[in-house]
């Protein structure tokens, strides 16, 4: 009798930027416990709500600190690697998150993600942060894809994939579970030589 053979892979832990990355008065590095009030106030916004929260349930700062706890378990699994956005002449100052999730080391592909706290909005800082986080992901991470999805009607986000080179494919019906329904997602990819 035949046995069948599985190939398992090892996944190394994701690693953080080192140094935290830095460019236009953005900074990209690890979060920390001690930026769990400003996290919670940031996300704690209509838009972030309306747009990254899934659930029906209240958003608390329950919520941040298990995010905490899940994001290391999945960077030590290779999975996501989820950064602060902060202001680069006061690392202190959080001004948003992005993230790298959805790793496939097999595949060379990844997704991307980012939000921003309202005050802010409109000074460039998503596309600064997202150039950053995708510069960095293709070289650290030796990605050939990246994948970037929003709401149909999330305009910013889709003004900021494409003021970065990303290019917009088309939606993906009933994509993902979202606030007891499914929704839509527009689907952007980046490849390696297209970052603007």
């Amino acid at each position: 009798m035949r046995r069948a053979c599985r190939i398992v892979w090892a996944v190394p832990p994701l690693p953080f930027p080192d140094p935290p990355l830095i460019g236009a008065g953005v900074m990209v590095r690890p979060w920390h416990r001690a930026d769990l009030p400003q996290r919670f106030a940031g996300f704690n916004d209509p838009l972030c709500l309306r747009f990254s929260w899934p659930l029906t349930t209240t958003f608390t700062e329950e919520h941040v600190r298990r995010r905490f706890d899940d994001e290391e378990k999945a960077r030590l699994g290779g999975e996501e690697l989820a950064l602060a956005v902060a202001d680069a002449a006061n690392p202190g100052l959080v001004l948003g998150g992005a993230s790298v999730y959805d790793v496939n080391a097999y595949e060379e592909r990844a997704a991307i993600g980012y939000w921003l706290a309202a005050h802010a909005r409109g000074r460039g800082v998503a596309s600064q942060a997202l150039r950053l986080l995708s510069g960095w992901a293709f070289d650290r991470l030796r990605l050939a894809r990246l994948e970037l999805t929003c709401a149909p009607d999330n305009i910013a986000s889709r003004r900021v994939a494409l003021r970065c080179g990303f290019v917009r494919e088309g939606v993906l019906r009933s994509h993902v579970r979202f606030k007891d329904a499914r929704r839509d997602s527009v689907i952007f990819s980046l490849l390696p030589g297209e970052l603007t």
